[in-house]
């Protein structure tokens, strides 16, 4: 997104960034979400109209339950049933194994305040690039790449993080590494609350499947949570289009609010 288009990102009127700040596309669509249902919350009558637009993306205390208290209302959501959630169960049935482990190593570029987003993602698509299209006979360039720019202590040992199972990293970044079965440095950054990582999975162990009633709260919540997405995703249309929104493509989000 160009400077000017950040310099204008607004909802309503009311910015969506300090001056000093640099945010990347899906940053700034979070932020005009947010600020749409905290505008709603108001219309509503269940914020006070002075609350104070958030700080750095940050909201005040009563906005974040006001706004639960909004979509609590606004989204009317039903108990998936039995036949949904063996549906559901049987089609992902691959996120219900357990005892999945990945032999991983990573190069992390980390964001911090103040940074460029947009440069690190450069600077980390670029590196993405170089290891996928290594040449044979040419050596391994993993190790040299997290010793020089991983911003994780990995990087001295190669960027190995060992052993992982899905519990043992941030949910984020267990839904990209356990996602497929790719061997090999992953075709894609995978984004966490940490930043931006190259991501090489050099060994994959595969689980156990369990019963689907050992898993069946589990596939439920799943299930809910998926209909919640899309719930709030129209719900946000919506707002949006009553709204004046500048400087920022809401279209694109993927799971607003929701990672």
């Amino acid at each position: 997104m160009s400077a000017l288009l950040q310099h204008v990102a607004s909802v309503n009127g009311v910015p969506l960034y300090a001056p000093d700040e640099a945010l990347d596309d899906e940053a700034l669509r979070q932020r005009a979400c947010t600020e749409l249902l905290r505008q709603a919350a108001i219309d509503a009558g269940l914020l006070a109209a002075d609350d104070p637009p958030p700080q750095r993306g940050a909201t005040s205390e009563p906005a974040s339950e006001a706004i639960e208290a909004l979509l609590a209302r606004a989204l009317r959501l039903p108990e998936p049933d039995e036949a949904a959630c063996r549906r559901h169960f049987d089609a992902h049935a691959a996120r219900w194994r357990q005892g999945d482990r990945a032999r991983v190593r990573h190069v992390l570029f980390a964001v911090t305040p103040g940074v460029d987003v947009r440069r690190l993602r450069e600077r980390a698509e670029h590196l993405l690039l170089q290891v996928r299209c290594r040449r044979d006979g040419m050596g391994d360039p993993f190790p040299a790449a997290a010793a020089e720019w991983s911003n994780c202590p990995s990087g001295a040992d190669g960027g190995h993080l060992g052993w992982l199972r899905p519990e043992d990293v941030a949910p984020e970044f267990a839904r990209e590494l356990f996602a497929g079965t790719e061997i090999g440095v992953l075709p894609r950054l995978v984004h966490s609350r940490f930043g931006l990582h190259v991501v090489e999975v050099l060994q994959r162990e595969t689980g156990a499947a369990p019963d689907f009633e050992a898993v069946r709260g589990a596939v439920a919540l799943s299930l809910k949570q998926q209909t919640f997405v899309g719930a709030l995703r129209q719900y946000l249309q919506l707002l949006a289009g009553a709204a004046r929104v500048e400087g920022v493509v809401l279209d694109s989000a993927d799971t607003p609010l929701v990672q």
